[in-house]
């Protein structure tokens, strides 16, 4: 059969269960041993995996992502993360060299950068608890689609309430606000959107952390309370949160290295060109010391940024590839050096896409431009000037 599907789920306000996730025994694999698991793994998966008819496939895939539970994660806004981060940054965009010193936490702490929310509120697990790419199973549609690639996303900015960097503590609640599976069927693709809702703790979850250190309950109380308060039917409801982050995952089954050869030569030939004209560009070539350094700081252990083996026996890559929340890094930075020549817009809203995959060892030119009030494209090319990620910003007046 080659039917197009396409089934778009949303997720309920609150969930009347929890999801434990079914962990494999060899998940608790050594890193060395990696790769190999995976190989056999792929190996095992024989054709009788690829006519599984679209109705077993997504019959209870809608019920299952519906009714997680992914615990809230809490964390301390120190500075230094922010503080790493720019140390990180500046051998490549030298205008970001950080202070000589850690910045204090008072009496006048900094505001949060922007796009610096994404190395904070980051699931802390065991590692036996991660799937065997490395990568968090709360997110997972599960086997065969064991393939996962950050698809893009939309972060909005809260300028009336801030984050601050003062050593206090805030929470993030994390949503599964949609599903969707598009594809033939055999080559389906999992579209899941997730959604962070950031916000300062209250003095009441605060308190509750103790509790809930040593007691099942006290936990499953907080965490719940935690959902309550932040959740919004509405996405573009801030309530008491400072940021709004969805980040669109797709899921994908496993492939071999000629099958990755072949999609890989498909995609060089649909490469996007550029629709505006770059007002600024910045190339950079990453290093795997850049790759590894912001996997640190975001505790991102996924193979794609570490093993360059991995990349080329089980994803088809020729070597490690540079994160997509890392290019949105570099060009929301990048703006906004811009829109401090101009005057005192601040980012808004923004919307991207990555297109094309990026590789360490190889030129990444991070490109903006202005196209209308308050409106800004920015995008990331290739080597051969292709567009491999593409964005979107609104911006607004800040303070003075």
């Amino acid at each position: 059969m080659s039917t197009d599907i396409q089934l778009s789920f949303s997720s309920p306000r609150f969930l009347s269960f929890y999801y434990t996730p079914s962990i494999p025994p060899d998940m608790a694999t050594p890193t060395r041993l990696l790769r190999a698991q995976w190989l056999a793994r792929t190996s095992l998966r024989s054709s009788t995996q690829r006519w599984q008819s679209t109705q077993s496939l997504f019959s209870n895939l809608e019920p299952e992502m519906k009714s997680r539970k992914i615990s809230p994660i809490f964390d301390d806004l120190s500075p230094q993360p922010s503080y790493r981060l720019n140390t990180t940054l500046s051998d490549f965009l030298p205008s970001t060299a950080p202070p000589s010193t850690l910045p204090p936490t008072h009496p006048n702490p900094s505001i949060l950068p922007i796009p610096h929310h994404l190395i904070y509120f980051e699931p802390t697990k065991r590692a036996s608890s991660m799937l065997p790419d490395g990568t968090n199973p709360d997110q997972s549609p599960g086997d065969p689609f064991v393939r996962r690639m950050w698809a893009g996303g939309r972060v909005r900015y809260n300028h009336t309430n801030p984050f601050l960097l003062d050593g206090s503590r805030a929470v993030c609640a994390e949503f599964i606000r949609s599903v969707t599976a598009k594809g033939k069927e055999g080559q389906e693709r999992i579209f899941v959107g997730i959604e962070r809702r950031q916000a300062t703790a209250s003095s009441s979850e605060i308190e509750q952390l103790g509790a809930a250190q040593h007691d099942a309950q006290a936990k499953e109380d907080l965490e719940h309370r935690v959902r309550q308060r932040l959740w919004r039917d509405s996405e573009e409801d801030f309530g008491p949160c400072s940021v709004l982050e969805t980040r669109n995952i797709v899921f994908m089954r496993s492939r071999t290295k000629e099958e990755a050869e072949v999609e890989g030569r498909k995609a060089k030939g649909k490469e996007m060109r550029p629709l505006a004209k770059a007002e600024w560009r910045e190339t950079i070539t990453p290093e795997a010391k850049l790759l590894f350094r912001f996997s640190a700081l975001t505790f991102n252990a996924h193979a794609i940024h570490l093993d360059p083996e991995y990349c080329r026996e089980v994803e088809g890559h020729r070597t490690l590839l540079f994160h997509g929340p890392l290019s949105y890094v570099f060009m929301i930075t990048l703006l906004q050096q811009q829109l401090r020549k101009q005057g005192n817009e601040v980012v808004k809203n923004v919307e991207y896409r990555n297109l094309a995959p990026l590789y360490a060892h190889e030129p990444v030119t991070f490109c903006g431009a202005k196209t209308g009030e308050g409106k800004y494209e920015i995008w990331t090319e290739t080597p051969e000037g292709g567009v491999a990620v593409k964005g979107s910003v609104v911006t607004e007046a800040g303070s003075s």
